[in-house]
């Protein structure tokens, strides 16, 4: 019985074609490459796509780093706001649930305040290891190709990339200038 069941199928092949015995090696070579590309060829389109892979990996980050910046500057602004009201009762009319939440409310803002400034040291960290990176590729890609020594993919790391636009409107938004602080 098993052997009339049909042989499995892949792509749009009906059955696989076994070259004649007589024919020659490279006869036997399947390649999905264009016959005129290149392993040179290959090799360049991949640093490219892996270029691009940690252009956008980095921008992610960027992108992480200014949401949760944003999310920290609006909850600062709202219990400032909720602050304001209570420091705007007047002392001797306040009951001790007031005073109580007045001083709650002073330790979670500052405690934001040092959250969000971790937040841009480690921007500013991830800055200049970017920074470092770049310089390392453009010495990496100056040397001639018998120097070069590949690592393996394993062996590379990428980390984020934080542009100089997305750490001043990091710092815009909550630093000197920032109406919140």
């Amino acid at each position: 019985m098993e052997r009339n069941r049909s042989p499995p199928r892949y792509g749009s092949l009906e059955s696989t074609r076994w070259p004649p015995p007589g024919a020659g090696p490279e006869d036997e070579i399947v390649s999905m490459a264009d016959s005129t590309t290149t392993i040179d060829d290959i090799e360049g389109e991949l640093f490219k796509i892996e270029r691009i892979r940690e252009i956008l990996v980095r921008r992610e980050s960027e992108l992480r780093y200014m949401m949760d910046d944003i999310q920290l500057c609006k909850e600062i602004s709202r219990l400032k706001k909720e602050l304001q009201k209570l420091i705007a009762l007047p002392e001797n009319e306040k009951s001790n649930e007031e005073k109580q939440r007045e001083e709650e409310l002073v330790q979670q803002i500052h405690k934001l305040v040092e959250t969000r400034d971790f937040l841009v040291d480690d921007v500013e960290f991830e800055r200049l290891r970017e920074r470092e990176e770049d310089k390392e590729m453009a010495e990496f890609l100056q040397t001639p190709v018998k120097e070069k020594k590949m690592t393996s993919r394993g062996q590379q790391t990428s980390t984020p990339y934080m542009t100089k636009t997305g750490l001043t409107l990091l710092k815009e938004c909550c630093g000197f200038t920032c109406s919140i602080m």
